[in-house]
């Protein structure tokens, strides 16, 4: 009775697929069936296997009812194992630009050094007159850079300027009769005393620069 059953599922459900279903169902039968052929007495998947099921499955939703002589979760792997092969094979090291000589770098850098207001684009034309082929991304590269003091930090900047600097802010007021008032305020950094203040109902740009130039007036 039960196996009357099943195949009486197996018509049902034959009879509402699509014909390319049946056909990709019929392939992966197939596949399978000429595995089991072929590889006596135990079945051994080999790369085109694997392909084969990792393209089954991007192209058809129900290839795992078909599957039978791995599990679904292997296919799975074979797809990650794929996705993780040409990754690395994407993102493999690629031969750059030729390395240039010691001698072309030694004179890039002897002309950086002596003329320090030179940048890569003077010393790259310098060479070009001196039939150097090289590109300037390669001068830039190979150039002495001066050593700079290194900048203040910003804890620093504000200790030595806080009597300085002023900060500013506008906050908007309701009026009585609905009206909207923004008013600016400016203080100073040292103290927190406040240097200025106004008010206007339309705060523009030439009014904001006005305002600072009376602060610090």
């Amino acid at each position: 009775m039960l196996r009357w059953l099943g195949i009486l599922t197996g018509t049902l459900r034959s009879a509402v697929r699509t014909r390319r279903e049946l056909a990709l169902e019929n392939l992966a039968l197939r596949q399978q069936l000429a595995v089991w052929k072929s590889r006596e007495p135990r079945p051994r998947l080999t790369e085109m296997d694997r392909i084969f099921w990792v393209l089954l499955s991007r192209l058809w939703t129900g290839w795992r009812q078909s599957l039978q002589l791995v599990r679904p979760a292997t296919v799975v792997g074979w797809h990650r194992q794929g996705f993780r092969r040409y990754w690395a094979w994407k993102s493999r090291r690629r031969s750059g630009r030729p390395v240039i000589s010691t001698e072309l770098r030694d004179l890039i850098r002897r002309m950086s050094y002596a003329n320090p207001l030179w940048g890569a684009p003077r010393i790259h034309g310098e060479l070009l007159k001196l039939g150097v082929t090289v590109s300037q991304a390669t001068v830039s590269k190979y150039m002495v850079r001066p050593r700079r003091p290194p900048s203040q930090a910003w804890r620093t900047f504000l200790k030595n300027h806080a009597q300085d600097l002023i900060a500013l802010d506008f906050f908007t007021v309701p009026t009585a009769t609905f009206r909207v008032l923004f008013v600016l305020v400016m203080l100073t950094h040292s103290r927190r005393r406040l240097v200025h203040f106004n008010v206007t109902e339309h705060p523009t740009a030439e009014w904001t620069a006005r305002q600072l130039l009376e602060a610090c007036a």
